[in-house]
């Protein structure tokens, strides 16, 4: 057990017997748990949330985005990945970008689109696992996008800080975002009438003999029909990009029709006699396997993350594991899962933490294999070669001191009373990703901004092959049986929140709500995922609230500390249930005041 924590929650655990849901918006919790309270099961309750989630957190995903999950239920307990995340266009090439002038993949604009995959997988959810018509299910969302819903305050920031950007070169974002010519102010009604006429004309399309085959037939829609067209046609269209110029898209008309969701096996890891279960190495999931199977070396008082030592081991495993990830991870390549996961390897890697901060980059060679390390480039570096730095209209988080995290990544988890369990972490198509196209109300996503202009690196950009995904949801097996859900947004920093969390209630005997409240804290010391995609050695981003012994500690041990606001870090949520009787809980995270639990 870790020293107790405070005991004055935020909110309480949640629990019952009949459902729970946790979301980062109250809307999209509420209409889950609406869907339950109606006969859904967990899979219909997800999926109508889901959409909800594309209406009401355009900031933070969208339909022309991306969306990974994980799901299992007692009646069928081994985990499988809910693929979702899109792959790049037969014309995104490594000579296409370099012939326009680019270095990197850009942060914004269409050429750092993948195909767009997050609908289709939502749909194929609802084929597979879920009991409902695809009308009932959309309902929520139609009536958000085509009556209204009162804007977050962020996403009104969001438009705001976007409005140049919008008047001088996406004109199409500003006609959509500001009709009137302004930003809406928080609470305000905004509507999204386009993307209402998007869903209505999906569930117009759902016709069949079966309730399998009318979904089929709202998924060929998406891929084939207006939508598909429209997008395939606005990729003529230059815009500018992250880079400052302007540029056209790639993706045709075949990209989309062959963009087709997929149930996947899940990679698994077993910490302190759990099963973790994560998405392949495609994803950054598997870094938290690396992590917690790192960490399961050491002594339970040892792992405690609101203590120096605890948070010094945390930090040093996660820059090892991120290490692997990137230099090893990617898709369509032999990744060497099994052996980066095997006793022998991982002690080799546990044996290189010591009690001073490493500035250094350290992948290790699985099998032998040296893989290739991505170029390590800090901001300063970069600034000094005359690169470009973020501005407003870039992707996923960044923390400056004094600030909070800008997140641009969703998440959900359900359980119903049968313990079907998901865990979806939606994300990608934001309002600043690129410019909307016209007459579908959303933009395409940048994706592929993680991918590398090196062919040999295993993240290379190539046609047909997915981005290396931060999109990283969680599920926890007890004796093969799913009993906790959980996830965060947050990029790169997705899985080192969840580690914390898990580490305080697997090992720290908190309860959910109480990992939650915790102070956070994550690494810098990779390259990001996101453009600019630089790093900083040794770097670490913690909440004040860790307390200045701590801070202090831990800078003296080496780590360059950036002290970010005390509840600014990490937007977790979780589901939960006791096998044994049937028992259900629930938490959510309250920095932001927007993520909400709820269930009965």
């Amino acid at each position: 057990m870790f020293v107790a924590p405070d005991p004055h929650l935020t909110r309480p655990d949640l629990q019952g017997t009949f459902g729970m849901v946790a979301s980062t918006h109250w809307l999209a919790t509420a209409s889950a748990l609406s869907v339950l309270e109606r006969g859904g099961n967990a899979a219909d309750a997800a999926v109508s949330a889901g959409f909800v989630l594309h209406v009401v957190e355009p900031h933070l995903n969208g339909p022309g985005g991306d969306m990974t999950a994980l799901i299992a239920s007692p009646a069928d307990p081994v985990p499988r990945v809910l693929m979702g995340q899109g792959c790049a266009p037969a014309a995104a090439t490594i000579a296409h970008c370099r012939a326009e002038g680019l270095d990197r993949v850009p942060g914004t604009g269409a050429l750092a689109a993948a195909v767009p995959l997050a609908v289709d997988a939502w749909l194929l959810l609802l084929a597979e696992h879920g009991t409902w018509e695809l009308p009932e299910v959309l309902d929520h969302a139609i009536g958000y996008a085509r009556d209204g819903h009162p804007v977050l305050a962020r996403v009104a920031a969001q438009i705001a800080s976007l409005e140049e950007t919008f008047a001088r070169a996406w004109p199409t974002s500003g006609a959509l975002w500001m009709p009137d010519g302004r930003a809406p102010q928080p609470g305000e009604l905004i509507r999204n009438p386009e993307y209402a006429r998007v869903l209505q004309d999906l569930a117009e399309h759902a016709v069949g003999p079966t309730r399998e085959a009318r979904i089929e037939a709202a998924r060929r829609r998406w891929r084939e029909g207006p939508v598909a067209r429209a997008i395939a046609a606005f990729q003529e269209v230059p815009h500018r990009h992250s880079d400052g110029a302007e540029h056209r898209g790639v993706m045709t008309a075949a990209d989309l029709a062959g963009a087709v969701a997929r149930l996947e096996p899940a990679a698994t890891a077993t910490f302190r006699g759990r099963t973790i279960a994560k998405t392949g190495p495609w994803g950054q999931g598997p870094a938290l396997l690396i992590a917690l199977r790192i960490l399961d070396g050491f002594a339970d008082e040892e792992l405690d993350p609101s203590t120096e030592a605890g948070a010094h081991r945390i930090l040093e495993a996660l820059k090892l594991a991120l290490a692997d990830r990137d230099t090893h991870f990617g898709d369509g390549q032999d990744v060497p899962l099994a052996q980066m996961l095997s006793e022998e390897y991982i002690a080799s890697r546990r044996a290189l933490i010591t009690e001073r901060a490493c500035a250094g980059f350290r992948p290790g060679r699985p099998g032998g294999r040296t893989g290739t390390v991505p170029p390590l480039l800090t901001a300063e570096q970069l600034a000094t070669a005359g690169g470009r730095l973020p501005d407003a209209a870039t992707g996923e988080p960044t923390v400056r001191v004094g600030e909070e995290v800008r997140g641009d990544t969703c998440h959900l988890d359900v359980v119903d009373a049968r313990g079907m369990m998901i865990s979806a972490t939606p994300s990608g198509g934001w309002l600043q990703s690129s410019p909307a196209v016209p007459g579908i109300g959303f933009c395409l996503g940048t994706r592929l901004q993680m991918t590398w202009l090196d062919e040999s690196s295993p993240t290379a950009l190539r046609p047909g092959a997915r981005p290396r995904t931060t999109l990283t949801p969680t599920l926890v097996l007890e004796h093969g049986q799913p009993v906790m859900a959980l996830g965060s947004p947050g990029g790169d920093q997705q899985d080192q929140w969840q580690l914390l969390f898990l580490l305080r209630v697997l090992v720290g005997g908190y309860t959910p709500q109480q990992a939650i409240d915790a102070p956070a804290l994550h690494t810098t010391a990779m390259p990001g995922s996101f453009w600019p995609r630089t790093w900083t050695p040794a770097g670490a981003v913690v909440e004040e609230r860790l307390g200045e012994q701590v801070i202090a500690g831990l800078r003296e041990r080496g780590h360059e500390v950036t002290v970010s606001g005390p509840w600014s870090l990490g937007r977790l949520s979780c589901v939960t249930r006791d096998p044994a009787t049937g028992v259900l809980g629930a938490a959510a995270n309250p920095r932001g005041a927007q993520g909400y639990a709820a269930g009965r």
